[in-house]
């Protein structure tokens, strides 16, 4: 179980963006997930635009392939700081933000921080 206080690891990259023959989304899962953190959620944009200020956007008219993604990514602030390295080569273009977070838990049978269940 996580302690209450964690880091967030936010990267944004593209849709097309791809490192080893795979999408860069799934691999950078499936190294957090090699890596034994908490967890990680790769949520697609529906528009956006980036370095290149070129707007990617869902609208039939326009017909961009290369959407937004962001990885988000929750641990300690430890393991958050060992993972940042195994990334940065496979990023070749793209954002990485970092910061600390409280976590709250909210599971089944689980006592609350006011004692309840």
């Amino acid at each position: 179980m996580l302690p209450r206080e964690g880091r967030l690891l936010r990267v944004f990259i593209g849709e097309d963006d791809k490192y080893e023959h795979r999408p860069l989304y799934e691999w950078i899962v499936a190294k957090a997930r090699e890596s034994d953190l908490a967890g990680a959620t790769v949520l697609r944009g529906i528009e956006g635009y980036g370095a290149h200020s070129r707007v990617h956007t869902t609208k039939l008219l326009a017909l961009s392939t290369d959407l937004p993604i962001v990885i988000e990514i929750i641990d300690t602030p430890e393991k958050i700081d060992a993972f940042l390295p195994i990334i940065d080569e496979a990023i070749k273009e793209g954002l990485a933000t970092v910061e600390d977070v409280h976590i709250r838990f909210y599971r089944p049978g689980a006592t609350r921080p006011d004692g309840r269940r």
